[in-house]
């Protein structure tokens, strides 16, 4: 049920946003201060990272804490604690994530580890670290990136779109379980979106033509309006009618048509965060 609460006290008086140098990350966190809202903004790209920080404090006065951490860290928490980056947090937004693009049996063990811990294993810890003080609070909000391609399994993103899978169905079991105590959840499943994750995977040419592409604002911007008032959303509403669309199809028919685009992608074996 949609909250009455203003933003910034629903989901104030800090914000962490990890994975937020770049693309979508960055929008979240100009948009969320816009709304009055503390940030501490997390990702491996300290320059991008220190930019958008001065950015956004310049432009809406608000506090602006870059912290330079690799999110695949098995003690990601304890540098966040470290510093004091955890405390005040009444909204997290996961934004980060690996995607190399490669046939499954051509992945090095490190790049499925990379996937995993960066796109599972942080926000899980995350989760669990930041939602206990806003359920004492009786308020908080928690947004978790997932993908369109968390739907299907696809040629040339099996872990990726697999940790997008686990991504979705854990959004739904918190929203299920935290709900009820104030706390809202948000799993978020953009389609292809204009960010340099994206664009670093797009074969040269047309190939792709015809496809959706939406721009980090505005799907931000549906994810936040659809925060406290359901567990997940589509951006964009050739997005949602091609989903629907999807799911009515014999699985086999699902991930064919979806391999037919994947295989198209242009391998990227380093990966992207923040994509």
């Amino acid at each position: 049920m949609p909250t009455d609460r203003p933003f910034r006290s629903q989901y104030g008086p800090r914000a962490l946003i990890a994975g937020a140098a770049v693309g979508l990350g960055a929008e979240y966190a100009r948009q969320i201060a816009a709304q009055g809202l503390d940030l501490v903004l997390l990702d491996r790209d300290g320059d991008a990272l220190r930019a958008i920080a001065a950015e956004i404090h310049a432009r809406h006065s608000v506090q602006t804490v870059p912290v330079t951490v690799e999110l695949a860290r098995t003690d990601l928490v304890d540098v966040l604690r470290a510093q004091g980056a955890d405390a005040g947090i009444g909204l997290l937004v996961y934004n980060a994530a690996v995607g190399t693009v490669a046939p499954f049996l051509e992945l090095q063990p490190a790049q499925c580890d990379t996937m995993v811990d960066v796109n599972c294993r942080a926000p899980l810890r995350l989760v669990q670290a930041l939602a206990p003080a806003m359920v004492r609070r009786g308020h908080g909000g928690v947004i978790l990136m997932s993908s369109l391609s968390g739907n299907v399994g696809s040629a040339q993103l099996a872990v990726y779109a697999a940790s997008k899978a686990f991504t979705l169905v854990l959004a739904d079991a918190l929203w299920a379980e935290l709900h009820p105590q104030g706390v809202d959840v948000l799993a978020v499943q953009p389609g292809s979106t204009r960010t340099p994750g994206w664009l670093s995977s797009q074969p040269a040419g047309d190939e792709l033509q015809g496809l959706p592409v939406m721009e980090p604002a505005d799907v931000v911007r549906e994810a936040l309006a659809a925060l406290g008032v359901e567990p997940s959303i589509v951006p964009g509403e050739l997005n949602r009618q091609s989903a629907a669309l999807l799911a009515q199809l014999p699985r086999r028919d699902a991930i064919a048509l979806v391999s037919a685009i994947t295989r198209k992608l242009v391998r990227n074996d380093g990966g992207h965060e923040t994509p």
